[in-house]
């Protein structure tokens, strides 16, 4: 292969990849702006925090949520995580659903706890050693000069 090759198969990598990183860069901003345009009032949303709450109006990159009755927060539109969908019937609908989940969750795991995983003792396996259980070894007395 010659210079000029080499230079031309460099130039159509250096195309290729500038290309994808501008069609990748295009079709982010486009995902993002339609999940801006779903940002209406009404819409119950999620934040990165966790926090649920119904979206009550909108300016800009500032969404006013309220979380209770009367309790409006700010946040900004990067701290949405997801829209709730009335389809999403695995968040739970209330306090006392989500504590009746945690506790169900606990109680699975204590159960797990308390399940005995010992490998019983039997007949070694081909090739396995049992050595017995050597004794302790005690420090040799010290002998003193008498």
């Amino acid at each position: 292969m010659d210079n000029n090759t080499l230079t031309i198969i460099m130039f159509a990598v250096l195309a290729v990849f500038v290309f994808l990183t501008w069609r990748n860069g295009r079709k982010r901003k486009a995902a993002a702006e339609e999940a801006k345009s779903r940002f209406v009032p009404g819409a119950e949303i999620m934040t990165t925090a966790g926090i649920y709450g119904t979206i009550k109006s909108v300016d800009g990159d500032i969404i006013h949520l309220e979380i209770a009755p009367k309790t409006v927060i700010r946040i900004v539109t990067g701290a949405v995580l997801r829209l709730v969908t009335p389809d999403d019937t695995d968040a739970p609908k209330s306090v006392e659903e989500a504590m009746a989940r945690a506790n169900a969750e606990e109680a699975a795991r204590e159960a797990e706890l308390n399940v005995d995983h010992a490998i019983p003792l039997g007949e070694p396996e081909f090739g396995e050693r049992i050595e017995p259980k050597k004794p302790a070894r005690r420090p040799a007395a010290k002998k003193t000069a008498e």
